[in-house]
């Protein structure tokens, strides 16, 4: 039987042990740089992971006791000619219809390798997305709020504008049957709401018109980017899991995208569909008990080398 002084030694070895564990720093995840200053403090986390999925590509996992939180990042540097995006639809092998897939399923294929992806757009029960959808194969026109990716590298967010059989995203990005989109150039999710727009709220974030929706606490998925550095994020807030995660409301949501410098951001589905694949790997925890949801379409970054022969 040990004496008190071992005792007191093995509790004081097991306690630094725990410590160290609970507040590991970030740059003991090799090759991952930090976050900001302003997210680490708003977040104010005690447990810190990162992992490099690929050169300049970075998971970042966060849990906090001030929600409690578990947050689950992605950052891409998309100056990088390699790194691309694409969105997913769910639909059967041969293209003809609808249907809902997991992300995990819906992972890129072909010339591509896919690096990480999250759940997209709301859905109708047959896995059809709520706003717009613009893919290689697929075209939904709506005047809800959408993330953008173009061939020429730009990002957008905003409500798109429906004209006719065209849709218009921004200044530059146009999506229909007979104008780009038609072949992939154009790569469209839609989400609600606009979280940010030059940096800043968009309105009240329906926390007036949908309180049960926006201010109350549930599982998150979001993306956003920043203009200056050219960073994109991916992100998750796992929810309905007290005492690991209770989610978060969306000014928190926006709080995060701020504290991270993003300028524009954009909320999509959440609850129960909140996944996040690295590759072939779920990276948080979805509420479902069945675990992750099948849904109706993903965004996935993917490396793509052709990306950078295209732009030569």
């Amino acid at each position: 039987m040990a004496g008190p002084r071992t005792a007191a030694l093995l509790a004081a070895a097991l306690g630094a042990s725990l410590a160290g564990c609970a507040n590991e720093p970030e740059w003991a995840s090799v090759g991952v740089p930090p976050l900001p200053a302003a997210a680490e403090t708003f977040l104010a986390p005690d447990t810190v992971r990162g992992e490099s999925l690929r050169e300049g590509v970075h998971y970042r996992y966060r849990w906090s006791p001030k929600g409690p939180w578990a947050v689950h990042l992605v950052s891409a540097d998309l100056t990088r000619c390699d790194l691309q995006l694409r969105v997913v639809p769910a639909v059967e092998e041969d293209g003809s219809d609808r249907r809902r897939m997991t992300v995990t399923e819906m992972r890129p294929s072909g010339s591509v390798v896919p690096v990480a992806g999250v759940n997209g757009d709301f859905f109708m029960e047959g896995g059809l997305p709520i706003g717009p959808e613009v893919t290689a194969g697929t075209r939904r026109a709506s005047s809800r709020p959408a993330f953008v990716w173009t061939a020429r590298r730009t990002l957008w967010i905003g409500p798109g504008e429906r004209n006719g059989r065209v849709m218009v995203f921004g200044a530059d990005t146009v999506g229909g049957p007979d104008h780009e989109g038609g072949g992939g150039e154009v790569q469209v999710v839609g989400g609600y709401p606009e979280l940010l727009d030059g940096g800043l709220r968009v309105g009240d974030l329906a926390t007036g018109a949908r309180p049960a929706f926006a201010a109350a606490r549930h599982p998150r998925t979001a993306v956003g980017y920043d203009n200056e550095t050219a960073l994109l994020w991916l992100a998750v807030v796992d929810g309905r899991q007290e005492p690991y995660s209770d989610g978060m409301t969306l000014p928190e949501l926006a709080d995060l995208f701020v504290s991270l410098g993003v300028d524009e951001a954009l909320n999509l589905d959440g609850g129960g569909s909140s996944a996040m694949s690295l590759g072939t790997r779920l990276a948080n925890r979805p509420s479902d008990m069945g675990g992750e949801r099948r849904v109706g379409n993903s965004l996935w970054l993917v490396e793509d080398a052709g990306g950078c022969a295209a732009g030569s």
